[in-house]
C-alpha cells in the first residue's frame, strides 16, 4: 500500500521512512484481527502501511512488549483479546503511553454478556479451533473419496483408518462416516481372484480394520443390489456358496494378519460399526 501519507495523525504518526505501522494483536492465532485490519486498510490504499500480526498475546508482560514496539514507530494497535484483565491492561496502558488502541472484540463481548446475563467463556482461539475442525473434516472427506474402493494405493499409507473386506461389507458408507468425523479413511476391497494389493501390507498395520459379515445377511444385500441393476438373481455374485467361500478366504487373510481387528458388521448401524473400528484401533477411548 503505497502513496501519500494518511492525513489523520500527520507526519508524526509515521516512522522515519514515512510508513504507518498497524499492530494486529490477538490471544489466538491472529487470523480474525488480521483480516479485519486488512479489510479496513483497503479503504486507505493511498497510505504506505506495515501490518504487524502478533498472536498468542496472553499476559500483561506480553502486552507491554507489543506496546513498546508500537511506541517506537508511532503505531496503532488493533486487537481481539478475549481475557478481560489482559484486554483492559492493553487499553489502559495504550492510553498511558499515547498509542491509539482499537478494541474490536471487547465491546461486543460486554454487550452480549449483558444481553445473555452470562459471562463469556474467555477461551482464546475458539474461533480458530472451530475452523480447524471444519478444515480437518473437509480434508478427510476429500482424502476418503480419493481412496475409495482401492483407489490411489500409492498414498494409502497416509490414511488414519484403512478398511478391508469383501464386496458389500459396508466399506464405503463406513469410510464416508469416518471422514465426516475427521478421519482420513481408505478402503480396500478383497477380491478372491486377485488377492490383496501389496500396498496394503506396506501401510501401518495398526491402522487396518477388517470387516466381516454373516453370509446369509450378505446374500440378501447382494441380491438387492442385483435387482437394483436389473441383473438375474441367480448370478454367482449372490450365490450363498460363493459368498461363504469368499468369507472363508477373507477370514484366512485376517488370521494371517493378527494386528487387524476383525469387526462383524452384520445388522449394525454405520455409527455403531464406526465406534467399534475406532475403539479397536485405539483412536478413541474405550
Amino acid at each position: 500500500m503505497t502513496g501519500d501519507a494518511l492525513p489523520t495523525r500527520g507526519a508524526s504518526a509515521a516512522d522515519a521512512a514515512g510508513r504507518f505501522h498497524v499492530f494486529a494483536v490477538s490471544d489466538g492465532t491472529g487470523d480474525t484481527v488480521e483480516k479485519m485490519a486488512r479489510a479496513a486498510l483497503l479503504q486507505f490504499d493511498q497510505a504506505d502501511v506495515v501490518l504487524h500480526r502478533i498472536n498468542r498475546v496472553r499476559s500483561q508482560t506480553e502486552v507491554n512488549e507489543v506496546l513498546e514496539r508500537a511506541v517506537a514507530v508511532h503505531g496503532i494497535v488493533v486487537h481481539t483479546l478475549v481475557d478481560e484483565i489482559v484486554r483492559r491492561h492493553l487499553n489502559e496502558r495504550a492510553r498511558h503511553v499515547g498509542i491509539p488502541a482499537v478494541d474490536l472484540l471487547g465491546p461486543l463481548l460486554d454487550d452480549l454478556g449483558h444481553l445473555f446475563a452470562v459471562a463469556p467463556r474467555v477461551r482464546p482461539g475458539l474461533f480458530h479451533q472451530v475452523n480447524e475442525t471444519y478444515f480437518k473434516r473437509i480434508d478427510a472427506i476429500e482424502f476418503t473419496l480419493k481412496h475409495d474402493d482401492g483407489q490411489a494405493l500409492e498414498s494409502m499409507h497416509e490414511a488414519d483408518v484403512i478398511l478391508v473386506g469383501i464386496s458389500r461389507t459396508s466399506k464405503t458408507p463406513l469410510s464416508v462416516y469416518l471422514a465426516h468425523e475427521g478421519y482420513r479413511t481408505a478402503n480396500v476391497p478383497l477380491v478372491q481372484e486377485i488377492g490383496p494389493p501389496h500396498a496394503l501390507f506396506q501401510a501401518d498395520q495398526k491402522r487396518i480394520a477388517a470387516l466381516t459379515i454373516d453370509p446369509e445377511h450378505l446374500q440378501g444385500i447382494r441380491r438387492e443390489r442385483l435387482r437394483r441393476y436389473s441383473h438375474p438373481e441367480g448370478h454367482r455374485y449372490a450365490d450363498l456358496r460363493t459368498i461363504e467361500a469368499e468369507l472363508d478366504w477373507s477370514r484366512e487373510i485376517f488370521r494371517q494378519n493378527r494386528l487387524w481387528p476383525v469387526i462383524d458388521v452384520t445388522g449394525k448401524a454405520i455409527e455403531e460399526t464406526a465406534n467399534e473400528v475406532l475403539k479397536a484401533l485405539g483412536l478413541v477411548s474405550v
